[in-house]
């Protein structure tokens, strides 16, 4: 194995948080300090929505995205993700990664490897992994973590260092020279941003990364999630921050209905969800979002990245399987007629699927930034229209909540960042959705649709019920934390962070 905390490479992240840590800790607060205000869109960015300019051109190995596949940097998932004939591989060290210190260090110590077509996994059972000569490995792009968790186990002047600058310091140090002589490049999936301030912090981390170890200014590129309510608001402004650097935005789901609830916990019944399986992208709330996204990232000269088909095919179960990929099916066709220049799938035996769909659309071309959307005009009240969302809460959609949210609290608490929860592949933002909703439930007093009202004591019964039909490791724990993040008054904005104290 490569030899990842070399003196050089602590040297590097230790740089990059003396001189960012400061302003990442006041971003945060200030995420704190603006919570409950009025969203709209910014007057005092407006000449810059105004303005003409574009994103930096695409490097070749980022042209075409048209099938995307995610998954964590575990060895055996990464050479699958590499042989899996998507474009690109999404290596996550974020929302699929329990940030285990033994996963922060093999996953680079995988991708390194990965870097230099080197990797290779023999399983207990004697099977034998590794990259196949008959298929181009994915590009590889790294989703370092966001900026509100730290890194315990790296101390930079008494404190622990910003597991952001952790992952990606790490990753450039050792790879870019690699990367580049191969003819890619150091390319990374930025989350969980509020602003377009804080893409302007990652901006200048690149710019600061790059001048350090003499890399050309504009050779790492970037794509931001769009999956916070305020982000939605601010998606030009993200995008000029990081012009030099952009590559595009991505669309998700699960985390921008978590960033919905936690920006209007206290706003009342207007912004209460129905059941999170019955919130779809046809929603007229997320419709808007997404093609608001489309729009500015093709204004811009940027990706449009759909978002996360997550079904796990099940060959012992055909029928559900063939249903379920119709869904899939239809979902990447809505996208790609939308104008999205690609998707994700967790699975690869999904990338067939996604790949048929935006080849029926895109044909020989790589992408579709030609396709400006000019008619769509989205408004304020168009993103913040909850209230017109279809579907009702529901006795099963608490007991759904609750057992998705404990059984990956509980694989979380293992080490498992990506787990495989009843045919689907769930990261950390399945549990947010889960443990929110039921908050927002409780402290509205929802009605279910059988006339029960959603209460704390409602709540914990469904737990013990659903306690007792799990086992395992961590159960205790994994209730415990779901009941904390779920019921207590004080909304705790990301539930890996008390979730972090209980791990190595």
């Amino acid at each position: 194995m490569p030899e990842i905390l070399t003196p050089e490479a602590v040297d590097f992240i230790t740089d990059l948080n003396r001189t960012f840590a400061p302003r990442r800790d006041e971003l945060i607060a200030a995420r704190a300090a603006k919570r409950g205000r009025k969203l709209d869109f910014l007057p005092e960015t407006a000449h810059i929505r105004d303005a003409q300019w574009q994103v930096a051109a695409a490097p070749p190995a980022l042209r075409d995205r048209r099938v995307e596949i995610t998954g964590p940097t575990e060895r055996k998932m990464a050479i699958n993700a590499l042989n899996s004939g998507a474009k690109v591989w999404l290596a996550d060290l974020e929302d699929a990664n329990t940030p285990h210190w033994h996963n922060v260090i093999s996953g680079q110590e995988n991708l390194y490897d990965a870097v230099r077509g080197t990797i290779v996994h023999t399983s207990p059972e004697g099977k034998h992994y590794a990259l196949r000569s008959d298929v181009r490995p994915a590009t590889i792009v790294m989703r370092p973590r966001g900026w509100h968790l730290d890194e315990r186990h790296v101390d930079v002047d008494g404190r622990p260092a910003v597991g952001a600058l952790v992952d990606f310091g790490l990753y450039f140090f050792h790879n870019v020279r690699e990367l580049l002589a191969r003819g890619s490049g150091p390319y990374f999936y930025l989350p969980k941003m509020e602003s377009h301030l804080e893409a302007r912090l990652w901006n200048d981390v690149f710019t600061h990364a790059q001048a350090a170890l003499d890399i050309p200014h504009g050779t790492i590129r970037a794509t931001v999630l769009i999956e916070t309510v305020p982000a939605a608001f601010e998606m030009e402004e993200i995008l000029y921050e990081l012009r030099d650097h952009a590559s595009g935005l991505n669309a998700g789901r699960w985390d921008y209905l978590f960033s919905l609830i936690k920006t209007f916990r206290d706003a009342g019944e207007e912004f209460v969800l129905p059941d999170r399986n019955t919130v779809t992208m046809t929603a007229p709330f997320m419709r808007a979002y997404t093609e608001l996204l489309v729009r500015t990232c093709h204004k811009r000269g940027a990706f449009a990245m759909g978002g996360m088909a997550a079904f796990i095919p099940n060959r012992r179960d055909p029928e559900v399987t063939a249903a379920a990929l119709e869904k899939v099916r239809a979902d990447k066709s809505r996208e790609a007629n939308d104008g999205f220049d690609g998707s994700w799938v967790a699975h690869p035996d999904l990338v067939p699927v996604c790949q048929q769909v935006f080849d029926d659309v895109l044909g020989k071309r790589p992408n579709q930034l030609d396709k400006l959307r000019p008619e769509v005009r989205v408004t304020a009240d168009q993103l913040l229209d909850v209230k017109s969302t279809p579907g009702e809460a529901t006795f099963a959609g608490v007991q759904s909540a609750v057992d998705v949210g404990v059984r990956y609290i509980q694989s979380w608490l293992s080490g498992n960042g990506a787990a495989a929860i009843h045919n689907l592949m769930e990261d950390a933002a399945t549990a947010e959705i889960s443990r929110s909703q039921l908050w927002q439930w409780v402290h509205n007093g929802t009605v279910l649709s059988d006339g029960q009202v959603v209460t704390a004591d409602l709540v914990r019964q469904v737990l013990a019920d659903v306690k007792g039909s799990l086992s395992g490791d961590h159960l205790d724990d994994a209730c415990a934390l779901f009941e904390q993040v779920a019921l207590d008054d004080d909304f705790v904005d990301f539930l890996t962070l008390p979730a972090y104290d209980k791990i190595d």
